[in-house]
């Protein structure tokens, strides 16, 4: 069920102490958010990573400096977000989150990393980000924080990209048939219409519709469905609902083949994400 409370939006704040520079590229900043809290769009001259150590975000970016198509990731623990220098993004708090975010120096951007990606958070790059996050009371050692910061680029560098990001035509200069489309979808995911059903809906074609997704997002209709069912999935399973209300509520007739798509996708079981209280 919808959250009766509002969403709480907040500045992006004072971000000049944690800015990174080439003698510091990487620079942690420490945040404990309520669910429902909101970052309103905004960019920086540096590249950022949004890492939860608990809970989950959803981050929504354009992929280019220059504006382009939007894509919307949902964000937890095992995953991460890149956003590129000078991407415009916003952020929301779907469950209460200790959120992590790494300022790196343009110069440190990986080479062919032009636009935003997910990344896999491996137990490494999650101890370094840990690390790196020392109190400013007991600041690190300039030696183990260069050497931290390498290792920290590294991992970042060979993570495994995770493809659970959900792009959306771009409101301005994307067909606005197929942003209809898309967001149709997202409202119902449930709903186990086609794509020539959904094309009726929107006055397009079955072919019109699909040539639409594969030239302006790059994907498939069935594979932009399954992103658009996993960024759905996650935060009900992090809510604690059972797998058979979740997979019910994604348009899957059964448990098995619901689990069956979501391990193929994220390598692991949808109970690997399920809140795990006390």
């Amino acid at each position: 069920m919808p959250r009766a409370q509002p969403l709480q939006y907040m500045p992006v704040g004072d971000t000049d102490s944690f800015t990174p520079h080439t003698k510091r590229p990487v620079r942690v900043r420490a945040r404990t958010m309520a669910a429902d809290t909101h970052f309103e769009p905004h960019s920086h001259a540096w590249a950022q990573l949004a890492y939860c150590a608990v809970g989950i975000v959803q981050v929504t970016s354009e992929q280019t400096q220059a504006g382009g198509d939007q894509v919307t990731y949902i964000v937890p623990p095992s995953r991460a977000v890149w956003i590129a220098p000078g991407a415009k993004h916003h952020i929301t708090v779907l469950e209460a989150a200790e959120f992590r975010t790494l300022y790196m120096d343009a110069s440190v951007t990986p080479k062919g990393w032009s636009g935003c990606r997910m990344i896999v958070v491996s137990p490494l790059l999650r101890e370094t980000i840990q690390a790196l996050d020392a109190p400013a009371t007991a600041p690190l050692p300039a030696a183990r924080e260069q050497l931290l910061t390498r290792l920290t680029l590294d991992e970042i560098e060979r993570a495994d990209i995770q493809a659970l990001g959900v792009p959306l035509p771009h409101p301005q200069t994307g067909d606005k048939r197929l942003r209809a489309l898309c967001e149709a979808v997202m409202r119902a995911p449930s709903e186990r219409a086609t794509l020539a059903e959904w094309a009726a809906d929107i006055g397009a074609s079955e072919r019109t519709a699909a040539r639409l997704f594969r030239d302006e997002l790059g994907l498939s209709y069935q594979q932009w469905r399954q992103q658009a069912i996993l960024a759905h999935a996650l935060p009900l399973l992090a809510r604690g609902q059972s797998i058979s209300t979740v997979a019910a509520a994604s348009g899957y007739a059964s448990d098995s083949a619901f689990s069956a798509m979501f391990k193929s996708a994220m390598g692991q079981s949808p109970s690997h994400f399920q809140h795990r209280g006390s």
